[in-house]
């Protein structure tokens, strides 16, 4: 059987929700489905569609410490969705398409390592699963992740926050004035990593012409440099003018020609809560343009209701390209400068806020900065709600390819249960891929 040119996933997630009027509901992906079926284009050659496979608990230990476990909070339709993803990045892989997306609910981006709850919509992060399943099946390494959600993709930025072997660059609308309230330009990576986070916050308002900008003389040429073994689009759609939780304005051409000049190996669909009015027509003109098939034609019926994009928007935007290009240039000498600071550790403490569950997080993670390797990271985590048991826990993460001492972090989660201070104690290994409570 020859190679096609795109594969597609779909999971409606019909028996999840958090509740029937919520934006994140199966509609999201059923209009789209029906644009696709209308268009016939399951019925194209070069266009093959998948069936989602169903992802393990261990495949989300493999990313994530629940708090007490992942497997008592979250569904089926969790590792579906994230089973969906790794089904379309194993139908690349194995070569039987060029490219594969996955629109698939629940989403996942907002998921962090450590879960207590739900927060963004997101429980488990779908992507960052698939990744770390290719790696440990595949042996890839390199990995680059552009999320062009409209939202700050947060839980992807923390996974990966220490990862100088994943690039993780953000598109999104200015936290200043949107959830989650994150992902401005300081967040360039802890000192290990540093450079390999690229945040990219716009202001309300950016269309085409901005987005395009940045891809053309800053993304791209970050991802020649970088050369990932793969690329993955978390392809969130609320920046679509007619999206009810935002403030931009892009189109479904202007979504169409990213995809055409990103060429992600694998998409994974994120938000987008214009139901109606944009998810056909972007979703349409994605995988046209995946596909390598004309798109032109795909236009909004209501495309006379995007705004223009302010002219001051693309002051900013060129600042923000030249700015990140020099960091880019520098992070080297930067990376050096930020390890030799931090000394031996590196610590942040942050207050982390469960929006669906009502949950407050306090956290303190602190990074052992190895000159052998990349380090372990240890996590104290805290968190209780009105609705909600105190819960508390202490992790060690071990990663992949440690250097002999960094494999002793076990013995620090072994030191802080003698102290008694915490309910849970976890030591995730990434070289043995193991999730282990002691």
């Amino acid at each position: 059987m020859g190679r096609d040119s795109l594969g597609l996933v779909f999971f409606p997630a019909f028996d999840w929700a958090i509740t029937p009027s919520h934006p994140e509901r199966e509609e999201r992906l059923l209009y789209t489905r029906d644009q696709i079926l209308e268009e016939g284009l399951l019925d194209r050659p070069g266009i093959r569609e998948y069936k989602p496979r169903l992802a393990t608990i261990r495949d989300a230990e493999r990313v994530h410490v629940g708090v007490p476990d992942i497997a008592s909070l979250i569904k089926d339709a969790h590792l579906v969705s994230a089973g969906g993803a790794i089904t379309a990045a194993e139908a690349v892989r194995n070569g039987e398409v060029k490219r594969a997306f996955a629109l698939v609910r629940p989403p996942g981006h907002h998921a962090m390592r450590v879960v207590h709850g739900t927060r963004g919509f997101c429980t488990i992060n779908i992507e960052a699963v698939m990744i770390e399943y290719l790696r440990r099946h595949y042996g890839i390494r390199k990995v680059a992740i552009v999320d062009t959600d409209v939202h700050h993709g947060d839980g992807t930025q923390d996974i990966f926050y220490h990862d100088p072997d994943t690039l993780f660059i953000s598109f999104h609308q200015d936290g200043r004035t949107l959830y989650p309230g994150s992902g401005f330009t300081d967040e360039m990576g802890s000192p290990n990593a540093l450079g390999t986070t690229v945040n990219l916050p716009l202001p309300p308002g950016t269309g085409d012409e901005g987005v395009h900008y940045l891809l053309d003389n800053l993304v791209l040429p970050l991802l020649e440099d970088f050369a990932p073994e793969l690329i993955i689009n978390s392809a969130g759609q609320d920046n679509h003018y007619s999206d009810p939780l935002a403030g931009m304005a892009v189109t479904a051409q202007g979504y169409a020609r990213l995809a055409d000049k990103l060429q992600a190996d694998v998409a994974v669909l994120e938000g987008g809560y214009s139901i109606e009015a944009a998810l056909p027509y972007v979703n349409l003109g994605i995988i046209l343009a995946m596909a390598g098939m004309k798109y032109d034609r795909v236009v909004e019926p209501d495309i006379e209701r995007c705004p223009p994009q302010p002219e001051r928007n693309m002051v900013y935007i060129r600042q923000l390209a030249d700015y990140w290009r020099q960091v880019w240039q520098a992070r080297d000498v930067l990376r050096r400068e930020a390890m030799a600071k931090a000394g031996s550790f590196w610590h942040r403490r942050r207050d982390i806020y469960y929006d669906d569950s009502g949950i407050n997080e306090r956290q303190t993670e602190t990074v052992h900065l190895c000159p052998r390797c990349n380090g372990y990271v240890t996590i104290a985590t805290e968190a209780a709600g009105s609705s909600f048991r105190h819960k508390s826990a202490f992790a060690a993460i071990i990663g992949r390819d440690s250097c002999p001492q960094c494999r002793q972090a076990r013995d620090k989660v072994l030191a802080a249960k003698k102290q008694g201070q915490y309910q849970h104690y976890f030591v995730q290994d990434k070289e043995q891929d193991i999730l282990e409570e002691i």
